[in-house]
C-alpha cells in the first residue's frame, strides 16, 4: 500500500504547504497568465474552495521567493516537485507586497473592521519606516504605494483576501452595510488613481463587487470569475483529481473497501459539479475533497454549522425559497449582478456563495441553466430549508426515526412502513402552518424538501411525454412516483399517473417501478389516504 500524503487540512499558506511536505495541485501555469498579462483582477469564488491559498502563492511568487516553486526535499524527507512557473521565464524580482485579509469569521462590528484596516497599514508603515501624517486610510494607502514605490524601485503589489466577508454576514443591516461600504471604498479608491505605482492588485470574495458597489471607481478590475481561461484557477479539475491525486483515490477505496472506479463515482457525486463559466470544466470543491482524502471517510465537509447558520439568516430575510423553484432552473446572466442587500430574490448569493452553479448555457439566448454542484450541497441546503421551516413553526418531529425507516425502505420496498412514518412525521407539523397553506404545493415542498435532507434520490416535476409527476424517487429497489392531491381521493391521483403515462420512461430502467397516489386532507392535516400499483 502506498504511503498516505500529507493533506493541507486547514492550511492557506502556500509557504507551510511547500516547506512541510504538504499536497499542492499545481495552478502556477494560470499565475503566470494572470502576472505576465498584467491586469488587475477581481475573482469571486465560493468560500473554502482556495482563494487563501492562492492569494499566498501570489505573495510568494512577487516577494521573489523562487525556492519555494523549484524542486526539493523537505526536512522529513518528502520531495516536492517543481511547479509549472518555476521552469518558466518569470525574472522573479521582488516587489513591495500589501495584503490585506478580511477573511477572518469573527469580524462583526464595524470597529473591527476599522482595526483591521488600520492595523495592516500601521504594519507596513512600521516595516517601512513610513511615518502616517494622518489617520484617514485613504491618504495613508497613497502614501504607502508612493514611498514603497520610490524606497524600493518597484512598483508594489496589492493583494485582497475575501474583502466581502464582513458585509456578508451584516447583510439585513443596512446602516453596518454602508459604513463598511465607505470604508472600501475610501482605502482602495487609491488602486486605480495610482496605476503608476501598482505592479498588481489581485482582489477575492464570494460576491462580485459589481453586486456591493464597492469598487465603482475601479472600472479597470478585470472579473475573470467566469472566464474559462480561469475556471481552475481555484478548486480542483477532474482530470487534475484523476492524473496527480489517482493513488490517493486508491487509497481512499482500499480504506472504505471499494474499488478505484466505485471510489471515484462515489467523490464525483459528493464533490464534483461546480462549473465557472459556459465551458463547465468539472470542478471538485477542494476543502471537501483534502478532508475526505485525510480522514478516509466521504462526509459532509464544507456544509457545517457556519454555514447553515449563514444560510438561515439569509433566507430569513428573502422571500420563501422551495428547493423546485430553483434546482434546474434557467436565469439570464443578468440575474448574476443584483445587489444582494435587495432580497428580490435569493438567486445571486446562491450562486456566488456556491449553493447553486452553472449546469448548461444556452448561447442563442445567454441563459444559465442553475442546479446544486453536487449531492452534499443539495442534502445541505435541503437540511437548511428543514431547520429554517422548523425554527419558524417549531416542527415536534424528530427526523430520526424518519430517516432510520428511509433507510429500511430503500432496502426492503416496504412502502407502507415508509408511509405510515411519513404520517408519524406530518402529524408533528405544527397546524398553524399547514392551516396557512392550505393546498397541495405546501405538502409537496415540504415532502420534497424533507426526503431531500434525508438523501433520496429524488427528482420534482420530472417531465415526461404528457407532462410531469409529482415526485419521482429512485432507490437500490425501485422507482416510485408519486402524485399527490389535496382533499382528492388517491385513487384521482393513481388515474392520473395511468393516464399521462408517467411510468412508461422508467420501464428500460431494470429496477421494478411503482406508482403511488396520495392524498392529503385538510381536516386531518395529514396523509389521509394513498395507494399504489406496480
Amino acid at each position: 500500500m502506498a504511503r498516505k500524503r500529507k493533506y493541507p487540512v486547514g492550511v492557506q499558506s502556500f509557504e507551510k504547504i511547500r516547506k512541510e511536505g504538504f499536497l499542492y495541485i499545481d495552478k502556477t501555469h494560470l499565475i503566470y497568465k494572470m502576472i505576465t498579462e498584467g491586469c488587475p483582477y477581481f475573482l469571486s469564488r465560493p468560500r473554502r474552495f482556495g482563494k487563501s491559498l492562492l492569494i499566498s502563492t501570489l505573495q510568494a511568487v512577487f516577494e521573489g521567493r523562487r525556492e519555494l516553486f523549484e524542486a526539493f526535499t523537505t526536512e522529513d524527507g518528502i520531495e516536492q516537485p517543481e511547479l509549472f512557473i518555476a521552469r518558466s521565464d518569470w525574472r522573479w524580482e521582488k516587489y513591495p507586497v500589501i495584503r490585506f485579509d478580511f477573511s477572518a469569521g469573527d469580524l462583526v462590528d464595524i470597529e473591527q473592521l476599522d482595526t483591521l484596516i488600520d492595523s495592516t497599514l500601521s504594519n507596513y508603515e512600521q516595516k517601512y519606516g513610513i511615518k502616517p501624517t494622518v489617520k484617514d486610510a485613504n491618504i495613508r494607502m497613497i502614501n504607502l504605494l508612493r514611498q514603497l514605490h520610490e524606497q524600493t524601485g518597484k512598483r508594489v503589489v496589492v493583494l485582497v483576501d475575501e474583502y466581502d466577508n464582513f458585509i456578508l454576514h451584516a447583510l439585513g443591516d443596512s446602516e453596518k452595510v454602508k459604513l463598511a461600504r465607505s470604508r472600501f471604498q475610501n482605502v482602495f479608491g487609491p488602486l486605480k488613481s495610482e496605476d503608476d505605482h501598482l505592479q498588481f492588485a489581485f482582489i477575492t470574495g464570494i460576491s462580485k463587487f459589481s453586486q456591493m458597489g464597492i469598487f465603482s471607481k475601479l472600472n479597470n478590475l478585470q472579473n475573470i470569475s467566469m472566464f474559462p481561461a480561469y475556471e481552475t484557477l481555484c478548486g480542483i479539475s477532474e482530470e487534475e483529481l484523476t492524473t496527480q491525486m489517482h493513488e490517493d483515490i486508491v487509497m481512499l477505496g482500499e480504506a472504505n473497501g471499494l474499488t478505484y472506479d466505485e471510489q471515484f463515482m462515489e467523490l464525483r457525486q459528493m464533490y464534483d459539479g461546480y462549473h465557472f463559466s459556459e465551458v463547465t470544466t468539472d470542478i471538485y470543491n477542494p476543502f471537501s475533497l483534502v478532508n475526505a482524502l485525510n480522514s478516509q471517510k466521504v462526509y459532509s465537509y464544507w456544509f457545517d454549522r457556519g454555514t447553515s447558520g449563514a444560510l438561515i439568516k439569509m433566507l430569513a430575510q428573502m422571500p420563501p425559497v422551495e428547493i423546485s423553484e430553483i434546482e434546474n432552473r434557467s436565469y439570464p446572466s443578468t440575474m448574476f449582478d443584483l445587489p444582494f442587500e435587495s432580497f428580490d430574490t435569493p438567486l445571486p448569493i446562491l450562486y456566488q456563495s456556491g449553493y447553486l452553479t452553472i449546469k448548461d448555457y444556452d448561447r442563442e439566448f445567454g441563459d444559465y441553466l442553475l442546479s446544486f454542484p453536487n449531492k452534499e450541497v443539495r442534502i445541505g441546503f435541503a437540511e437548511c430549508l428543514y431547520s429554517h421551516v422548523n425554527a419558524i413553526g417549531g416542527i415536534d418531529t424528530s427526523k430520526r426515526d424518519l430517516f432510520q425507516a428511509y433507510k429500511r425502505f430503500s432496502l426492503t420496498a416496504n412502502l407502507e412502513e415508509f408511509i405510515e412514518a411519513l404520517k408519524t412525521f406530518f402529524s408533528g407539523v405544527p397546524h398553524q402552518l399547514s392551516r396557512d397553506n392550505k393546498n397541495e404545493h405546501f405538502y409537496h415542498a415540504l415532502l420534497y424538501t424533507l426526503l431531500i435532507s434525508l438523501g433520496a434520490d429524488i427528482n420534482a416535476e420530472e417531465p415526461s411525454a404528457k407532462g410531469c409527476a409529482d415526485l419521482t424517487l429512485r432507490t437500490r429497489s425501485g422507482i416510485y412516483i408519486f402524485e399527490l392531491k389535496y382533499d382528492h381521493p388517491a385513487a384521482e391521483a393513481l388515474e392520473q399517473i395511468n393516464k399521462k403515462g408517467y411510468a412508461g420512461k422508467y420501464r428500460m430502467d431494470g429496477r421494478p417501478v411503482t406508482k403511488v397516489g396520495i392524498c392529503f386532507s385538510s381536516e386531518e392535516r395529514n396523509i389521509s389516504e394513498w395507494v399504489a400499483e406496480n
